[in-house]
């Protein structure tokens, strides 16, 4: 009789773990293909930019959250970019920095890994600044111009969050510095937005 009721019991309860475990499954794929906001620059360079554009080769900048998990995989792809167009770009990748922080809370693994990458500058990006003038809210958004200063590509460089690989931007970056064309000038960005990842970390 016991027995009975043990697997009388036992039944739902399993039911019940394999909805939520499938619920939260779900959910997972959702968040990683969800993208962020995407950035909005405009057609030319912002004047008040004051990262210093070379004016014989394009300019690619990067906004970042220190904190943001997702854009490792970005910086990675970012890597492959300049490794595959090589001398073709300057690299700027800007850590968003709020107020409130120091300077030593951008310095993540992810800072690490961006100034090991090699001919990337490095840069905090203090209040969100420049991510303003770039019009970009979410980390991991690139904006490739030429060496005019005009506006080439706008998006992000994975497919979807945290992950590397083949992908739209990075193909699109790679063959609108070899050859001045590409398929896609725009595409999703995926990772945290800057102001909502804000407290993920402790003030230092």
């Amino acid at each position: 009789m016991r027995a009975s009721v043990r697997r009388f019991l036992l039944f739902p309860a399993i039911a019940i773990w394999i909805g939520a475990a499938g619920f939260g499954y779900l959910k997972l794929v959702r968040y990683e293909n969800a993208p962020g906001s995407p950035p909005s620059p405009l057609d030319r360079w912002p004047a008040a930019s004051a990262i210093e554009r070379s004016p014989t080769r394009a300019a690619l900048v990067m906004v970042v959250h220190p904190l943001c998990s997702c854009t490792r995989a970005s910086l990675e792809e970012l890597a492959l970019i300049l490794a595959r167009a090589p001398g073709l770009a300057d690299a700027h990748v800007l850590f968003f920095k709020p107020a409130e922080f120091t300077d030593n809370w951008t310095q993540t693994d992810l800072w690490t890994a961006a100034a090991a990458i090699p001919g990337v500058h490095v840069r905090i990006d203090e209040k969100g600044q420049e991510a303003k003038l770039f019009r970009a809210s979410t980390s991991g958004s690139v904006m490739l111009y030429d060496r005019d200063g005009r506006l080439l590509f706008t998006g992000g460089i994975t497919s979807s969050r945290a992950h590397s690989g083949d992908n739209a931007g990075a193909d699109a970056i790679v063959s609108l510095l070899a050859h001045g064309n590409a398929e896609r000038k725009k595409t999703f960005v995926f990772g945290c937005s800057l102001l909502d990842a804000r407290a993920d970390g402790p003030k230092q």
